[in-house]
């Protein structure tokens, strides 16, 4: 199966941004380019808050409980954010494809990027690679990209605090 990297960057640029939310415009320009995005205006305000509001929006789509709930709301977002493909060089970086219309905000741009990106995530991994983190007291969402498509921690630091936690509950349990 190829994997499309598209939608892994994409996909974990929205895991970026929702888990740890820009304090400024400024700041979310900086995070989209840590991310692997070209930023071709300079990020305003209505980027910031367009972005936000796209990002309660998308949490939905990790938080439906079917396949066929994921998709409708995806399908939704799609409709809404992207434009028919094209082939771009506007970074002159090569040849690649934009599934938006050129010359829009940044906010309308990770709307866009974000929502291709994850339906190519959840196409090409599968419809369950997607999620909430499985800690305790942490609702960071996760992109699972493991080989074995079993992640159910947005990160070490959750895992490990987790595996501590059971150890302890079974070692009380013995005592």
């Amino acid at each position: 199966m190829h994997i499309n990297p598209y939608g892994t960057y994409a996909v974990q640029l929205g895991v970026d941004l929702y888990n740890t939310p820009p304090e400024s415009a400024a700041e979310l320009g900086r995070r989209c380019v840590d991310g692997g995005l070209v930023v071709d205006t300079e990020p305003t305000d209505a980027d910031l808050a367009d972005a936000m509001q796209f990002l309660r929006e998308w949490a939905t789509v990790v938080d439906a409980t079917t396949d066929e709930a994921r998709a409708d709301i995806l399908n939704g977002m799609l409709a809404r954010a992207s434009a028919y493909p094209r082939l771009t060089d506007h970074a002159g970086d090569g040849w690649h494809m934009h599934y938006r219309d050129p010359n829009i905000p940044l906010g309308a741009v990770i709307r866009a990027l974000v929502s291709v990106g994850t339906a190519l995530h959840l196409t090409t991994r599968g419809m369950t690679r997607l999620g909430r983190c499985a800690a305790e007291g942490c609702s960071n969402i996760f992109a699972d990209v493991s080989r074995t498509g079993r992640q159910r921690y947005c990160g070490t630091a959750c895992s490990n605090r987790d595996a501590v936690r059971r150890h302890r509950a079974r070692a009380a349990s013995r005592a």
